[in-house]
């Protein structure tokens, strides 16, 4: 990683082994980023110029000496889970740079044409859509083909699972908090995003039962979101939740008739520890009030959005 970069991410501190890497960027364009009010963004649907993000995202993948392209997401504030067992495929050259639009990614993630096309141009995945209550298991894989958006074959899950080593999983952000999940012994990684709507449907159990681990090996870590001193939601937020788990009444703190402080970080832990992991850190950082990181709520259209990223390496040195 660049020195100069190292300085402009946010730590992530947890007890993950050595071969987990993990990092989450910051809105910090001193270092590098065409001019642009959304500061150093890697989000293509916030507004900003398409040229820029591209170009961020490049400089991203070098400066952090990334092993592949990170398989960015389509999300939707929803639960479904993609499952990488293969790098991502790069991103396809500008017009001119030549015919080949998205690289075959070999393994288990075959290369589907999209519709009305003859040419391969999406690497399919497995996703793990949502269960309803008392139907059991969301191990019912079904195949989703995703999107191509500017350039970037991106599968419509919130959520992402790898256990091959190289593999770099990212999740985007502006206030919803990303969730980092590990194997204690370094053989599983994932990523979750858990806006309000995704954390009270149940992604993060999701996440956990697309994984291989058992939940007594999982380590996870809470990464930078909107704190719930900052962070005022109307009943039907509080509604959702508490339809789940009545306990999660805990997170809410009202503050007028019909609103209420919300709590993200507790409502993880709250659903985490329900799930049977133990070992969760992070959870003190609050996008809308320190000016490193990018916020929805704070900056309206101008806000960025921040990349979360955790791979296994595939080198022991790195």
């Amino acid at each position: 990683m660049q020195e100069d970069f190292r300085q402009r991410v946010v730590a992530v501190d947890w007890p993950a082994p050595p071969n987990v890497r993990a990092v989450v960027t910051t809105r910090d364009a001193s270092l590098w980023s065409e001019s642009s009010p959304h500061g150093f963004n890697l989000g293509t649907r916030c507004g900003d110029d398409t040229a820029t993000v591209a170009s961020n995202r490049v400089f991203l993948r070098s400066a952090l000496a990334l092993p592949s392209e990170p398989g960015w997401l389509r999300q939707l504030h929803g639960t479904n889970v993609v499952v990488f067992d293969c790098p991502h495929p790069d991103p396809p050259p500008r017009a001119g740079e030549g015919d080949e639009r998205v690289a075959r990614m070999g393994g288990g993630n075959d290369v589907l044409p999209r519709a009305g096309e003859g040419g391969q141009r999406a690497a399919r995945t497995d996703v793990f859509p949502l269960p309803l209550a008392g139907e059991g298991s969301p191990h019912a894989v079904r195949t989703g083909e995703g999107k191509i958006a500017e350039g970037w074959y991106e599968p419509e899950a919130d959520s992402a699972v790898t256990r091959t080593p190289g593999v770099v999983l990212a999740i985007l952000t502006a206030d919803c908090l990303p969730v980092f999940f590990c194997a204690d012994d370094g053989s599983e990684v994932a990523a979750a995003h858990a806006g309000w709507r995704g954390l009270s449907a149940g992604v993060l159990e999701n996440t956990l039962a697309a994984m291989d681990t058992s939940r007594g090996k999982i380590i996870t870590w809470l990464g930078p979101a909107i704190a719930a001193r900052s962070y005022e939601v109307g009943d039907e937020v509080r509604d959702a939740f508490l339809a789940r788990d009545p306990a999660a009444a805990s997170a809410f703190n009202t503050t007028r008739p019909g609103h209420w402080l919300c709590d993200l970080y507790e409502l993880a832990r709250l659903r985490l520890r329900a799930a049977g992991v133990t070992r969760i850190f992070g959870g003190d950082l609050d996008t809308f009030t320190d000016a490193r990181l990018h916020s929805y709520r704070r900056d309206g259209a101008r806000s960025g959005r921040m990349a979360s990223l955790v791979w296994i390496s595939p080198t022991s040195a790195g």
